[in-house]
């Protein structure tokens, strides 16, 4: 029995050909009773969710690290593919930051003319998509009876203001345990989140390179994100085994390779620094 990160979008808000918009996977167990927690949404998100053998209604619950659109933007795919592809009444859990249960009213809002034709063409279809949105700031998350309970999930808030709130989450299971950041400075929420665990996935930016870029709009990205470095020194002061990268900015190779990431990151954490392209898988094994 194994907890697996798989990084099903490294990109950032900017399109790009070979990396989805910002989402990863975390999975516990094996086979039909696995669970697997997709934190965040971004751009194409059950693509790659596809191409990593599964679909939306092996979902056990999508957990939102914050409301930026990046982070969102297939939401509303995620709930219209679940509701589709599922043929008994199978609630969607979306647990996020306060604000999230506006977020999802507006994106059902948006979808009703869908709904209204779904439901007048299918005659099995007889029920609107049901989602249970669960609001968390910190602490210990509770998800509906009958989902999920081999994972403990936990949260805490992150610092990315004005942003405000931000969460992040923890996942142990069976021994191991690995923290999902989302954006984020270093902050205490987050120390406090990696206490004690394996693994750290991080969302990171250059901001050696991005300090040079001569518009205003890059330049404000500096203040509320994490370099590689910083996002190592979060992990080293936790002392975890393994730090996972993700959401390049700016996306390689224009910013170099894999190594020039991992160098930076190497400067203040000497455990492993994982890095790769959408679908890269990391097993996280319990503490020995």
């Amino acid at each position: 029995m194994t907890l697996n990160v798989t990084l099903l979008g490294t990109g950032s808000p900017m399109p790009d050909p070979n990396r989805a918009g910002p989402s990863t996977l975390i999975s516990a167990g094996e086979g039909p009773e696995a669970e697997h927690y997709l934190v965040d949404a971004g751009r194409g998100v059950l693509m790659r969710l596809a191409a990593a053998g599964l679909g939306a209604p092996n979902l056990t619950a999508v957990l939102i690290t914050h409301l930026h659109s990046d982070h969102i933007t297939d939401l509303n795919d995620v709930i219209t593919t679940r509701w589709v592809m599922t043929f008994e009444k199978t609630p969607l859990t979306i647990i996020g930051p306060v604000g999230t249960q506006s977020v999802v009213d507006h994106l059902l809002a948006s979808l009703e003319p869908d709904i209204g034709y779904r439901i007048a063409h299918h005659e099995d279809l007889d029920h609107r998509p049901p989602v249970t949105v669960i609001e968390v700031s910190e602490g210990t998350i509770e998800l509906p009876d009958g989902q999920g309970g081999a994972v403990a999930i936990t949260c805490g808030e992150t610092d990315h203001k004005p942003v405000e709130p931000s969460v992040g989450f923890r996942f142990d299971f069976e021994g191991a345990s690995v923290v999902a950041a989302g954006d984020t400075v270093p902050c205490l929420g987050l120390d406090a989140l990696c206490a004690g665990a394996d693994a750290l996935v991080h969302t990171v930016i250059r901001k050696d390179i991005i300090a040079n870029v001569p518009f205003q709009r890059m330049q404000d990205t500096l203040d509320y994100h994490s370099s590689p470095e910083e996002a190592a020194q979060t992990a080293a002061k936790a002392d975890l085994a393994t730090l996972v990268l993700t959401h390049y900015v700016p996306a390689m190779p224009m910013s170099g390779t894999e190594d020039d990431w991992r160098d930076l990151a190497a400067q203040h954490f000497t455990g492993t620094i994982e890095i790769g392209d959408d679908l890269h898988r990391v097993v996280v094994p319990p503490r020995t």
